[in-house]
């Protein structure tokens, strides 16, 4: 199967777990996690039509850009050291790894508005991963809100188990509880190629899969 045939086939799931839920599936956007792809690989799907792609590396990212359409969304999806802002900053569309006030201090740095960024979330509360904890999720926003960073929402990558659901639950209902207070805080940035179907029947605005889209079933 090709890159631009699965990737027509996690439209159609997203749909149908987005009906299922009472949800609009325009309302779902899917970031094409491009980690370790080539360009070639990437400018197929662009050329199929899709804009919004990911990358986890910073050394990635500023690499392929340069040979790529000047239209393409951009997300940053994995951890980024503060040194690499510099980088990044200038090419995203939308941070999704806010996970600390001294990224926030460098991402509001530097000319010109910076892009949005989701706070990144340790749901499952395990020591290895990064994101604030879900307990101080709303003191860790107030912060970052403070201190100048545009918070669109929420991100958070599950224990890794069969069944994720109620993390994604708890993930929606941190967002709920945000965006009481932040309006602008709607983005729910959830579920990866083994369970992003999962995700958007749990409420998730944005799902980040890869494997599914290029690995050749």
């Amino acid at each position: 199967m090709t890159a631009t045939h699965n990737l027509a086939l996690v439209k159609k799931h997203v749909e149908a777990s987005a009906v299922a839920s009472g949800r609009d599936p325009d309302a779902v956007t899917i970031v094409v996690v491009t980690k370790a792809r080539t360009v070639d690989e990437i400018r197929e799907l662009y050329d199929a039509g899709h804009r919004d792609f990911g990358e986890n590396r910073s050394q990635e990212l500023t690499k392929k850009q340069p040979g790529l359409p000047g239209d393409i969304r951009w997300h940053f999806v994995g951890p980024l050291q503060s040194n690499k802002v510099r980088h990044v900053r200038p090419i995203v569309s939308l941070l999704h790894s806010m996970d600390r006030a001294s990224l926030a201090a460098a991402w509001v740095k530097g000319p010109g508005t910076p892009p949005p960024a989701l706070l990144e979330i340790n749901i499952g509360r395990e020591d290895q991963k990064a994101g604030v904890s879900p307990e101080s999720a709303r003191d860790e926003a107030a912060d970052m809100i403070d201190l100048g960073v545009d918070l669109h929402g929420v991100m958070a990558i599950p224990p890794n188990i069969e069944e994720p659901s109620q993390y994604f639950e708890e993930l929606v209902a941190i967002r709920d509880a945000l965006a009481s207070e932040w309006p602008q805080m709607k983005e729910v940035s959830a579920g990866m190629s083994q369970d992003y179907h999962l995700a958007v029947r749990a409420g998730a605005t944005i799902v980040r899969p890869g494997r599914a889209i290029f690995d050749r079933h």
